[in-house]
């Protein structure tokens, strides 16, 4: 009784102190240094002897054993964000210890950096410790964003007895090969390398760095972090122009930037060994954790993160994880879960009030995992809550896809010029007619020096050269190189929520080259806003564990790489597709050669073809949510 008399009067106090510290970063630390009691840069010993940096958060006046919440970082956390301590004020409100530690390697961690930190091995014993001591109830909750989520996939696997519950957030760079996806870390997409990479690997990979001596005490440590964080300066760079640099494994020393894994990790094919050695999850592991992810529409991996849910929730061969995964899905970029007042405009489009309260969401779930509350998360949320833009409203399902939604085809079509906006370029219910005189393709040139410039799109961490969002596209649609394929406008509204798989027939006078698909929701005052983006690398068509290059001429059938949404098409809309072989920064451009790609400074000019005859029928899937009324229909039917 004592322990909640403790807790409840530390959260009135907390939470006043909060309120009026919003957004002040010296009062929030105010508040932290009075409330909390704070052990900082102790040397968390892993199984090798080489410390990790740690520091504990603790409410001062709690009683008895504590959950603990553990947020573990590449970045710096020397000096805490405002976002940082508002949220270890909130769990030492709710009654946790708040952990933050740095991966080996990284500020004040000793040893070598490996990017996902160890996850199997660091991660597993920095759990053995927080649950040993002696204020610990020996549960322990993962928490975190980007980095700090996707080390949390491969720990997982490891089932550690402690790690009741987590909640990973935008963690698509953890996903090695899940499904379909073989990104290995949002390293690819269909094939072609995300060069987000580069530049977030500009700032982290840096190696090269001063180093404490060895043996210091912590009283040392905490006094040398007050002045000196350890945190490079990285000179800035133009990103929009450094990223033009060739070949491709130069692209960090061009820029002058830190040695490390970049040049090492640029030469590997999508299925090279390699992948399976460091610390990204794949489908082949078991899975032990109850999940509640939370994911983003606008983000650079929204298809694995999905495909990993539904992975985990069909193989997870506990019964009481298989059951507990959650999944919320935002119509926000990377890492932007907050709650929001008014309005959320992403990129160009708004999407009304699309904002909600995480925050009491992420503590609910721990609580009941953390602290055996029965607060009726599991019973009283759906598995998945997903915002749907266009009609821009939250909706939930126990599935996803919801089981309402079914794949409705829809076919590209043209007289022969689809060429641009001005084209004459269709996407139509159902296939083409025989020719007949119309050439049953379009055809355009892909040249690598004059790329497809990327404009929005599910995109993070590159140094300011593309804005994420939803963004007109009609100037990137102006383009020759660019194929439109316009639906006439819709009778009714459409909801498309799902994944949306798409075939092309393509040919080229290339030995290798890429398409690019984007989906587009067209207003009728003519604004075309994307909705998600992919790409798919001709070479890896048989399989992401061969290379097969084209015969010029040849007709190949393309699978691209999926594409998930949920957006409704409104009535007086248009559907658009877009495709072309360039969305440059986004992917890296293929220099159509047939080589390495990585290692090459000159391309050549593509020819390239899509066909859309009824031998050759290109096409769209979208996974169209059926009307409640036409669901209880086929209820009806099915019963008979």
């Amino acid at each position: 009784m004592r322990t909640q008399v403790a807790a409840i009067l530390l959260a009135g106090l907390v939470l006043a102190g909060s309120l009026q510290a919003q957004g002040d970063p010296d009062r929030l630390q105010e508040q932290l240094e009075s409330l909390a009691t704070i052990e900082r840069k102790i040397l968390v010993p892993m199984r090798d002897g080489v410390g990790l940096a740690t520091d504990v958060y603790r409410p001062r006046h709690a009683e008895g054993r504590l959950p603990a919440i553990f947020w573990r970082t590449p970045y710096n956390f020397n000096k805490l964000s405002s976002h940082r301590r508002r949220t270890i004020l909130q769990a030492l409100e709710r009654g946790y210890a708040f952990v933050i530690q740095n991966e080996r390697g990284r500020y004040f961690s000793q040893g070598e950096w490996e990017i996902l930190g160890r996850p199997r091995t660091d991660g597993y014993d920095a759990l053995t410790w927080i649950a040993e001591q002696d204020w610990s109830n020996g549960k322990v909750g993962t928490l975190g964003c980007s980095s700090s989520a996707e080390w949390q996939l491969a720990l997982a696997a490891t089932d550690h007895p402690a790690h009741a519950a987590m909640v990973p957030m935008a963690a698509g760079a953890g996903i090695g090969r899940v499904g379909r996806f073989y990104e290995q870390g949002n390293w690819y997409r269909g094939g072609a390398f995300q060069m987000l990479f580069m530049t977030w690997l500009y700032g982290v990979q840096n190696t090269q760095r001063p180093r404490l001596p060895d043996g210091l005490s912590n009283e040392d440590l905490v006094r040398l972090a007050r002045y000196y964080d350890l945190a490079p300066d990285m000179p800035e760079v133009e990103w929009p122009e450094a990223l033009e640099h060739l070949p491709l494994v130069d692209l960090m020393e061009s820029v002058q930037g830190p040695k490390g894994i970049y040049a090492d990790f640029i030469q590997r094919a999508p299925d090279d060994p390699a992948w399976y050695q460091g610390g990204l999850y794949h489908d082949d592991e078991p899975f032990g954790v109850p999940s509640l992810w939370l994911n983003s529409w606008y983000d650079v991996s929204i298809g694995p993160n999905l495909e990993l849910f539904n992975h985990v929730t069909r193989a997870a061969t506990d019964p009481e994880v298989a059951d507990n995964q959650f999944v919320v899905i935002a119509p926000t970029p990377h890492c932007r879960f907050a709650d929001t007042e008014g309005d959320v405009i992403v990129g160009e489009r708004n999407l009304g009030e699309a904002g909600r309260d995480y925050d009491s969401l992420i503590f609910d779930w721990f609580d009941h995992w953390l602290k055996g509350e029965q607060n009726g998360f599991t019973r009283d949320h759906a598995k998945v809550q997903y915002f749907t833009m266009g009609s821009n409203r939250w909706q939930s399902s126990n599935s996803w896809p919801p089981e309402s939604a079914r794949p409705v085809t829809w076919y590209l079509d043209s007289d022969g010029a689809a060429n641009s906006l001005y084209g004459d370029g269709r996407l139509i219910p159902r296939p083409g007619e025989p020719p007949g005189s119309r050439p049953g393709f379009d055809s355009f040139s892909y040249d690598p020096a004059l790329p497809v410039y990327s404009r929005g799109g599910g995109v993070c961490c590159i140094g300011g050269a593309i804005t994420p969002g939803s963004f007109d596209q009609r100037l990137t649609e102006a383009r020759n190189d660019v194929l439109v394929y316009t639906s006439e406008p819709l009778q009714e509204d459409v909801e498309v929520t799902g994944t949306i798989e798409v075939t092309l027939f393509i040919s080229s006078d290339a030995r290798d080259t890429d398409f690019t698909v984007k989906l587009v929701d067209v207003y009728p005052d003519g604004r075309a806003y994307n909705v998600d983006e992919t790409i798919q690398r001709a070479r890896y068509r048989e399989g992401y564990d061969r290379q097969v290059l084209l015969e010029p001429g040849e007709v190949y059938r393309l699978e691209v790489s999926p594409m998930s949404t949920s957006n409704c098409f409104l009535a007086g809309h248009r559907i658009r597709v877009e495709i072309s072989s360039s969305n440059f920064p986004r992917f890296a451009r293929n220099l159509n050669t047939g080589g390495n790609n990585f290692d090459e400074t000159e391309g050549v000019v593509a020819r390239n073809v899509i066909h859309h005859s009824p031998e050759h029928p290109s096409q769209i899937r979208l996974p169209v949510v059926i009307p409640e009324r036409q669901e209880q229909k086929e209820r009806r039917e099915r019963a008979r």
